[in-house]
């Protein structure tokens, strides 16, 4: 069981991460009714797998894993949560973005944003893919033992 969790876990992570990716790659273009639903759709794929990394990774730690005593002593652990939190609330912003641009897509039009506003949700995709880079590093620290406190 161990092992399925394990998988679940890392599925979910490689397609958080790759929706993230598809959003950076399509926000840098100009805004099209295409790339719109496109954001729209990875956004959402964005959230599904965030919150399967979250459950599947909570019964990990729980359960199927090396147990709450070895996270718990982990420093690795406590910042690749914190990261995790923390890119979690920075998708909130272009997550409420996408969203307020589901009527015009609905009605076939190009969702209008002020240029200022697309550069704060580039911004925020830059900072939560950063973000996630450092998690993975953390991942790999914590998976070795690396930061462990007494």
């Amino acid at each position: 069981m161990s092992v399925l969790f394990a998988f679940l876990h890392h599925v979910a992570a490689f397609v958080l991460f790759a929706a993230l990716v598809v959003e950076f790659i399509i926000i840098k273009d100009e805004l099209t009714l295409q790339s719109a639903r496109r954001l729209l759709k990875a956004d959402a794929i964005f959230g599904l797998s965030a919150a399967v990394v979250l459950v599947v990774g909570i019964l990990r730690v729980i359960w199927f894993e090396k147990g709450t005593d070895y996270y718990m002593h982990s420093v690795p652990f406590f910042v690749k949560f914190s990261l995790f939190v923390l890119i979690g609330l920075l998708s909130i912003y272009p997550t409420v973005r996408f969203m307020s641009w589901r009527p015009a897509v609905r009605q076939g039009r190009v969702p209008t944003i002020d240029p200022g506003a697309l550069r704060k949700v580039r911004a925020v995709v830059h900072l939560e893919l950063a973000g996630v880079v450092v998690l993975i590093l953390m991942a790999a620290m914590m998976a070795r033992g690396i930061g462990m406190i007494e």
